[in-house]
């Protein structure tokens, strides 16, 4: 297995783990917040397609990604969290599909390039958590399942069954 396939790997199963825990949730059940000043579902997932976009178009050649709707630039920032958005948050099936969208084509340019490419210094704002280009893909997969495991603290507070 080469190493441009251990990250394909790595992306499409927390992708799968991703989709599994939003599968039973209501569009209302993504607004929840499992403690005032936590993130709900909805911002979560707004941030993980857009950080995946930001952090990625530039670094991997030849990228090519879904224009993303304005807002989401507006949305899902540091600053933004823990807020509302005006006009509410999108519901559940247009975030899947988007980060369905996203992902499919994060995974589209990982497999246009060559383990060589992995091993490009990252010039982005995390190069300091991911140097290369391998690590940062690994931490997009990485961050993917680490907001998943929030999701499940909502999931035990709906009472949703525990998945895994």
């Amino acid at each position: 297995m080469t190493g441009c396939a251990v990250i394909q790997l790595a992306l499409s199963s927390t992708q799968n783990v991703f989709t599994w825990y939003l599968g039973d949730l209501s569009d209302a059940d993504l607004t929840v917040r499992p403690v005032p000043t936590a993130n709900n579902i909805a911002w979560q997932v707004g941030h993980l397609i857009q950080s995946e976009v930001h952090l990625l178009h530039d670094q991997l050649p030849g990228a090519s990604y879904p224009e993303l709707p304005t807002r989401f630039k507006d949305m899902y920032t540091s600053k933004t969290a823990g807020i509302t958005p005006q006009g509410g948050f999108l519901k559940k099936a247009e975030y899947v599909d988007w980060f369905n969208q996203v992902r499919g084509a994060t995974l589209a340019n990982v497999d246009r390039i060559t383990d060589a490419d992995l091993d490009r210094p990252n010039t982005n704002s995390v190069a300091q958590f991911a140097p290369t280009l391998g690590a940062l893909l690994i931490l997009i997969a990485n961050h993917t399942l680490m907001h998943a495991g929030q999701f499940t603290v909502v999931r035990r507070a709906l009472n949703k069954p525990v998945l895994f």
